[in-house]
């Protein structure tokens, strides 16, 4: 069964940084798509982020330039690192494990609040 565990938000004045860690346990093979979605109160949940099992990564439109998608293999974690963040950036942000055919498994959500 595979586990999904996000740690890293907090409180952040606008302009600064925040990385968000996604650790992976259980059985990953072959094809899959990791994400990370957020959803802001009264909004509906949004995919920010993806990182495929090939490799290729893709950001929605806002957060280009300023968040990075990266994995380490070794310590079967995914990370989104958060720079330049802006209030609108302020949600619960949730990390996601698709793999199709297998499973879609979520984590528990990590608030992260944007505010001077």
């Amino acid at each position: 069964q595979v586990q999904l565990v996000e740690s890293g938000g907090g409180l952040v004045q606008p302009g600064g940084s925040l990385r968000l860690s996604c650790a992976v346990s259980g059985s990953v093979f072959g094809i899959y798509f990791m994400g990370w979605f957020r959803q802001a109160p009264g909004k509906q949940r949004e995919l920010v982020s993806q990182l495929n099992s090939d490799g290729r990564t893709k950001y929605i439109d806002s957060v280009k330039g300023r968040f990075t998608i990266s994995r380490d293999n070794v310590k079967n974690t995914v990370y989104l690192q958060m720079n330049s963040l802006r209030p609108e950036d302020t949600a619960v942000y949730y990390c996601n494990l698709l793999q199709p055919g297998s499973g879609d498994y979520w984590g528990q959500g990590t608030q992260v609040t944007v505010s001077s």
